[in-house]
């Protein structure tokens, strides 16, 4: 029987202002791609010196950071993940995240010091595949997200009490076996296996018959709709214990495209569900109301507990549309702030004078604030800020006083997008 152990809280961060988020949010380890050798060739990603930055302020926070380098790789790719794997040693992240054994093997000579993850990508379904990596020196294993708590429980006991079981436990669903799609290569010469994915599983499709071009015949798989691919996003935040009782050592967070709202919403939600379960199963119960409430807070698309009692039926999937829940918009994180209320922000969203805002702060609190006042970099005062990603000073009236990385965001009172 192993011990239970409180679980690792693992954020994607897609740039280095969502690592930021991400760690004072809560994380215990965040994982990041650079701009090679990940599956998320679209995201923003680390350059060197982003990476760099980025690892010594989660580790000067002791919070450890994951690298992906888990593409299929192909023998053009080799040269460059020499050079790769060597920046990455002298980086000095904490865990590589890799898929193909051939990288596994390169990354092994190239970076001696830094643990290695093998990725869902590898299709780890069974303990003795975990076993397997865990001979050849991997310190973790994802488990692929066809698996049930049971097979996971079935994993942990049949595994080193040291080999570690990674498995996502929140985020968007793939309709292709543990990620490995070709459907993108297929329709558009995006090929998922190198991190350019144009999420086919979520347009809406017909069928053309030979001798008819032009005459669309809707894919109905009942009245409902012809989405037939399209999943709801992953919740278990209302299954904490499940998940520790089976013995799973790091809760994984998908979403390494997302912003940096949607991570500080997981990351508090997540973060405070685990504290208050492992402090006391009353009071993790109690607050489920308020877990529920705050993790619908961002972007999502209805939720699902995937594979994990039983394979999922037709309630899995949307079939009328490919929209967002969005009950938030996201603002902008406090970069700096005086105690007269005066924040500095990168505006992410429009926001008006007047407009009734919300503080959202890592401990969980949530501050109703009041806009005053706007002015721009050169003291210009503003009635509105239209225009994304410009500097703006804004003076906020509150009961509580906001801090560096306090984020602001409006409450959405349009339709979902």
């Amino acid at each position: 029987m192993h011990t239970i152990k409180k679980p690792e809280l693992l954020i994607p961060a897609s740039c280095l202002e969502v690592l930021k988020t991400a760690v004072v949010f809560g994380a215990d380890a965040v994982y990041i791609g650079g701009e090679a050798f990940g599956l998320r060739a679209r995201a923003k990603n680390f350059d060197e010196a982003d990476m760099r930055e980025g690892i010594d302020f989660a580790h000067s926070h002791g919070v450890k950071v994951y690298v992906t380098a888990n593409i299929l790789a192909h023998n053009a790719d080799i040269e460059q993940a020499h050079a790769y794997f060597a920046e990455l040693n002298e980086l000095k992240p904490d865990a590589l995240i890799i898929s193909d054994p051939g990288m596994f093997v390169l990354a092994k000579e190239l970076c001696p010091g830094i643990d290695i993850h093998i990725s869902t990508q590898a299709n780890n379904t069974n303990y003795l595949t975990y076993d397997f990596w865990y001979k050849m020196g991997a310190k973790r294993v994802v488990s692929a997200r066809e698996l049930s708590l049971q097979e996971i429980r079935e994993i942990r006991e049949h595994i080193p009490a040291d080999m570690e079981i990674e498995s996502f436990v929140h985020g968007a669903m793939c309709i292709s076996y543990s990620g490995r799609c070709l459907l993108s290569a297929f329709l558009t010469g995006r090929d998922a296996n190198h991190g350019e994915c144009t999420h086919p599983c979520r347009w809406k499709y017909a069928v053309v018959e030979e001798k008819r071009p032009g005459e669309y015949m809707p894919v109905l798989e009942n009245e409902r709709g012809t989405y037939i691919f399209n999943s709801k996003d992953l919740c278990m935040i209302a299954h904490i214990p499940e998940l520790i009782e089976a013995g799973i050592d790091s809760f994984k967070i998908e979403g390494r495209m997302k912003t940096a709202l949607y991570v500080a919403t997981v990351t508090r939600t997540y973060r405070q569900a685990i504290d208050d379960y492992l402090r006391s199963a009353d009071a993790y119960r109690e607050r489920m109301p308020w877990y529920l409430s705050e993790i619908a807070k961002c972007t999502y698309r209805k939720f699902t507990t995937g594979f994990y009692f039983g394979k999922p039926d037709g309630d899995t999937q949307i079939y009328d549309n490919s929209t967002y829940e969005k009950e938030y918009i996201y603002l902008g994180l406090i970069e700096e702030a005086d105690a007269e209320g005066r924040v500095r922000i990168e505006q992410k969203n429009k926001f008006c004078v007047g407009d009734e805002i919300e503080i959202m702060k890592p401990d969980g609190r949530n501050i109703d604030a009041v806009v005053e006042k706007i002015t721009d970099e050169e003291g210009t005062q503003m009635e509105s800020a239209p225009h994304p990603k410009q500097t703006l000073f804004v003076t906020l009236r509150s009961k509580e006083p906001c801090e560096k990385y306090d984020l602001l965001r409006v409450k959405n009172d349009e339709e979902s997008v």
